[in-house]
């Protein structure tokens, strides 16, 4: 604070014949000491409300500090249940994500709030889809520290991606999986779903779904094990699969599929190579199959309805992320670039839990469109990839034969 007092003193001029001035003379140089005199009291009972101001800031984050690291307590550190109501995850996989994002993710304490706080604070958000100012009034901070903290913790969470977005492995000739034991070379399951999005007027025809409310189309690729390994998220809700497909396979670090492998995908995309798709015109759908109405007309309901099972774990996927993480199921308070990192640190978080609690059962960076996929390793030579989505008669034939084998080994 700057204080400035411009003011001038005039001496009257002594008269000649008078040796003091006179009385005069002597009260104005009198009143003017007593202004100067005045003056210096002021600054300094203000000097010392300003050194009583700062002390007493001091001492209250000194006893703040207590009462912060009381509630991360009661909120992470007594109990698992209450660990898991509150952060979606209990006590030990949390110790060790805060240790993860300690050495790897480059999170770190700050002056006010320590490692543990901020993936709390992120986690409780990510988990109830709660404002800001509900989260600054349940940890007792500000806003601004509630926005910066979430936003450095999303970020320090997308950095673990190379630990926990693992290459997905193709299905070998003896896999002990029913579901998947028809389906030799296959790797993961593709699909996409939509996340609503708050998004602005201007904006919203771009986003609006089928549905008639704005969303995100995302695409996302998981193993049978339930771990993704590739997400695209950025895409607006009008956007078709096949387009996005196609984005994902032109993207310099996009999607690979090697020529010998393939995805399971649905009948929103074409059955092309390296896309194993279903039978359009035929029951496809497990609901279709229930009460004992099993296909006994053809070829093509027998590789459906064995298709289905297969690919139903993306499902499955998206349904544990979107119960999981609140944030996902109703338009968060974020732009669209942020969502985008939302997403794709949920995805993390999911692999990472995905691995911590395989038993786990729930209650019943990066611009916009960026691609998330485990890296290539460099020692080993990359191995020729498909870089564009066509039918083919190969492709055709090859469906249709394992079709057949299925109708054989079903009867």
């Amino acid at each position: 604070m700057h204080v400035w007092l411009l003011f001038e003193i005039d001496f009257p001029t002594m008269d000649s014949n008078s040796s003091s001035g006179g009385p005069r003379a002597r009260d104005l140089v009198m009143n003017h000491i007593h202004i100067c005199l005045r003056f210096i009291e002021l600054l300094v009972q203000m000097f010392r409300v300003l050194a009583s101001r700062r002390r007493r800031v001091e001492r209250t984050y000194e006893l703040g500090y207590d009462k912060h690291r009381q509630i991360i307590h009661n909120l992470i550190y007594k109990s698992d249940e209450t660990c898991y109501k509150m952060l979606r995850m209990r006590r030990k996989p949390f110790e060790k994500l805060r240790d993860m994002l300690f050495e790897h993710g480059k999170l770190r304490d700050k002056r006010c709030v320590l490692v543990d706080e901020q993936l709390a604070i992120t986690l409780h958000i990510l988990g109830h889809n709660i404002r800001n100012r509900v989260i600054s009034t349940w940890f007792q901070r500000s806003g601004e520290t509630v926005s910066k903290v979430f936003r450095r913790t999303i970020r320090a969470l997308i950095r673990l991606h190379r630990m926990l977005l693992k290459h997905p492995v193709p299905i070998g000739p003896n896999e002990n999986d029913l579901r998947w034991s028809y389906f030799q070379g296959c790797l993961d399951a593709i699909d996409g779903t939509h996340i609503p999005i708050i998004v602005r007027n201007n904006q919203k025809a771009r986003f609006r779904c089928r549905k008639g409310f704005p969303t995100m189309n995302v695409m996302c690729a998981c193993t049978p094990s339930k771990l993704i390994t590739y997400i695209l998220p950025g895409w607006e809700g009008s956007a078709a699969d096949g387009r996005i497909l196609r984005d994902a396979l032109s993207r310099r670090n996009g999607l690979k599929v090697p020529n010998d492998n393939y995805y399971l995908v649905d009948a929103g995309y074409s059955n092309c190579q390296g896309f194993l798709a279903p039978f359009r015109g035929q029951r496809y759908h497990l609901s279709e199959w229930a009460s004992g109405n099993h296909p006994k007309t053809n070829t093509e309901e027998v590789f459906n309805m064995r298709h289905a099972k297969a690919r139903n774990i993306i499902e499955t996927c998206f349904g544990e992320l979107k119960q999981r993480w609140a944030v996902l199921r109703s338009p968060c308070f974020y732009d669209v670039k942020m969502t985008t990192l939302i997403i794709i640190a949920t995805a993390v978080l999911h692999n990472f839990l995905t691995m911590e609690e395989p038993d786990d059962l729930l209650d019943t960076v990066v611009v916009e469109g960026q691609e998330l996929g485990a890296e290539d390793d460099a020692s080993n030579e990359p191995p020729e990839v498909i870089s564009q989505v066509g039918q083919t008669d190969a492709w055709t034939a090859f469906r249709n034969n394992l079709a057949m084998d299925m109708w054989d080994s079903y009867h």
